[in-house]
């Protein structure tokens, strides 16, 4: 009686839940290359904002991305589901960016198929953290990235934002945060803007609003362009789950707020009715 073919004794290892460890056993050269030094130009992403509200949180995007002084993508998405209850959004490095996030769902996919239960907000943050470390070596060549993560604490009953450094430095917010190169000019226009108070549509509101401003004073943050369709990626994260909102349900409300910015260009305070 012949046997099958042998798996790889990577499938063996044991104490691990970790998808990242595993393809560091089986196929490490798929991971990103720390050696690897850029000899173009490379596509940047920016800006990304957050902030929490009485429900959950709102994380929101542009949807620019620049090379050098040059616009390479209009509608780049910058803002994905980690998991049912989580947000990721990103800045900085763009191709490295994506294939972080999409290493960072697979992470959160696998470990809760092997422990049988997702794994809790803070154990997301702090293995993000670790995986950003990992590519120290790339963030000190310039390849950086620098996502932001948002998510609904089941524990807690409430959201959360965490930021990151390149070092992986993981800091949790209070209120909002901002990321990118706008992310000055946001954080600016959310100290105006920011009710702790508000529900999720006032939140989304102000969240756009915050994109607008950052967008007015940073040339690589991209506006809302009616022309092409093309609007902020929102997501929404409470204890139902997390949801990208639909471009028909974003368009309307960066509708109603360039009207508002019309009739008063410096803006308003932010989630209230107009």
């Amino acid at each position: 009686m012949t046997s099958g073919p042998r798996l790889p004794d990577a499938y063996g290892l044991a104490g691990s839940a970790s998808f990242v460890d595993f393809l560091s056993a089986l196929h490490p050269e798929r991971l990103p290359d720390a050696s690897a030094t850029p000899s173009t130009p490379l596509t940047h992403g920016t800006t990304i904002v957050a902030l929490l509200t009485r429900d959950g949180v709102v994380m929101a995007g542009d949807r620019r991305a620049t090379m050098g002084n040059i616009i390479a993508q209009h509608d780049i998405e910058k803002v994905f589901a980690a998991d049912d209850h989580s947000v990721i959004g990103i800045a900085g490095t763009a191709g490295l960016a994506v294939e972080l996030v999409r290493l960072f769902q697979v992470e959160l996919e696998h470990y809760e198929k092997i422990e049988g239960v997702p794994l809790s907000l803070d154990g997301k943050a702090n293995r993000l953290a670790s995986m950003l470390r990992g590519q120290l070596g790339l963030a000190m060549q310039g390849l950086a990235v620098v996502p932001l993560l948002a998510g609904f604490d089941l524990a807690r009953g409430t959201g959360r934002i965490f930021s990151y450094d390149v070092t992986g430095g993981r800091y949790e917010e209070r209120d909002f945060h901002a990321v990118g190169s706008g992310s000055s000019f946001a954080r600016g226009s959310l100290k105006k803007l920011f009710r702790r108070d508000a529900d999720s549509d006032a939140a989304v509101r102000t969240a756009i609003e915050a994109l607008y401003d950052a967008a007015d004073d940073d040339s690589a943050t991209g506006g809302p362009d009616l022309a092409r369709g093309i609007f902020p990626v929102v997501a929404v994260v409470d204890a139902s789950g997390a949801r990208i909102l639909p471009d028909a349900e974003v368009g309307p409300i960066v509708e109603a707020m360039l009207a508002e910015r019309r009739r008063r260009p410096d803006g308003g305070t932010g989630g209230e009715a107009t």
